[in-house]
């Protein structure tokens, strides 16, 4: 669930509906243009799909033209392998070794379950690892996995403290998922899954927001004046946005943000050396180590039965439980296709075409760098 679920997300213009498998195609092609192999093509197409079918489309294929622009600057190496070095006891380090960050941190996930089947509990840091995409999906992997999933990352600075004016955390995402009802039992519930930024509203919404020229919600944002603001451009000028809850979102995120940033190596981002990653922590958990598994999972689906009784009050209709929103999207997705915004389609397809004739006009043996570009570096490795 992401800071502000409760509608899968929107985008400007008119829109078209594309089955699931046509999107993955399309984005397939994409990455394999971009340089990537096959199977990381295919993964991180998946990857990004996906979050489409749950509602989140600003982790979608709407990135797409961003990681082609961070491949072209070198900032995404798209054939780089991640490295899992030994484990030390319950404690793993993931060298993404700037690979597309879905493919790093799914690398960390297999690895973490391992672990934690070995030893009860693991925690994973993932290295030189860049935009990792919807990171619910990683803690869900985990918890399909029969394990409580934990992650955490920091990005670049846009998120002003409490009090302050001036961008100084990142947007600091938070997930976690449980396992949920009969492993047996493939009709049972899926895990329960919490997933948001600790931004009162995830920047790509706030992106979004702005291509449609709507207002943002109250208490979202400041202008560079330190002026709370409802218009999302003065956040592209110079603003910041602002932490969920006051005080209480802000202490999660510097949290989060020294947790993520110094375990992984990246950094703290509004300090000097600060790497530009996804400072990406993993954390797995085995509750059969504390109860049997079965009544873990069946005290949980209990849990979120007793939830959704709830009479409703005036006002909403009634009460969902982390993940519901989520599975609500994929089902109806699945079945009437995925909305994607002419803009989005248009981009896309024309990245496929342009990197096509590229590859058909350049030549071979031509050398050369790539120039380093902070602004499209920035706009690939910014999670929420």
């Amino acid at each position: 669930m992401d800071a502000n679920a409760g509608s899968a997300d929107a985008d400007e213009g008119t829109t078209r509906l594309v089955s699931p498998g046509e999107l993955t195609e399309l984005a397939e092609a994409a990455l394999r243009n971009m340089g990537a192999p096959r199977g990381v093509a295919l993964a991180v197409a998946a990857s990004l799909v996906d979050s489409n079918l749950v509602g989140h489309d600003s982790h979608g294929v709407r990135r797409l033209p961003i990681y082609a622009r961070a491949v072209d600057r070198g900032r995404i190496e798209p054939d780089a392998v991640p490295e899992v070095e030994p484990a030390d006891g319950a404690v793993l380090t993931v060298r993404g070794h700037r690979a597309f960050g879905q493919v790093a941190a799914a690398t960390a996930v297999r690895a973490l379950n391992d672990v934690v089947a070995g030893q009860g509990i693991g925690i994973a840091a993932v290295r030189d690892c860049n935009h990792i995409g919807r990171l619910g999906e990683y803690v869900e992997s985990v918890a399909e996995s029969g394990y409580i999933g934990i992650a955490l990352c920091n990005v670049d600075p846009t998120v002003a403290p409490f009090g302050g004016r001036e961008r100084r955390l990142g947007t600091n995402p938070l997930a976690w998922a449980l396992p949920c009802g009969p492993a047996d039992d493939p009709a049972g519930d899926a895990p329960v899954v919490m997933d948001w930024a600790t931004s009162a509203v995830a920047e790509g919404k706030l992106a979004m927001a702005r291509a449609r020229g709507e207002h943002a919600p109250d208490g979202v944002l400041m202008d560079s004046a330190g002026r709370v603001s409802t218009q999302p451009a003065d956040f592209y000028r110079g603003g910041a946005l602002l932490p969920f809850a006051g005080h209480k979102g802000y202490g999660l995120s510097v949290m989060i943000e020294v947790v993520g940033g110094l375990l992984s190596g990246g950094g703290i981002s509004c300090l000097p050396g600060y790497s530009g990653d996804n400072g990406t922590v993993l954390i797995g958990i085995d509750p059969a180590r504390f109860m049997t598994a079965d009544a873990f999972r069946t005290q949980v689906e209990d849990f979120c039965a007793e939830l959704r009784s709830t009479p409703a009050a005036e006002g909403a209709d009634e009460v969902l439980v982390p993940g519901d929103v989520e599975r609500r999207a994929r089902a109806e997705r699945a079945e009437n296709g995925i909305p994607v915004p002419s803009s989005v389609w248009e981009g896309l397809t024309a990245l496929v075409a342009d990197r096509s004739a590229e590859q058909q006009t350049d030549d071979p043996g031509a050398g050369g760098g790539r120039a380093a570009d902070p602004a499209a570096d920035s706009a690939a490795r910014s999670t929420r």
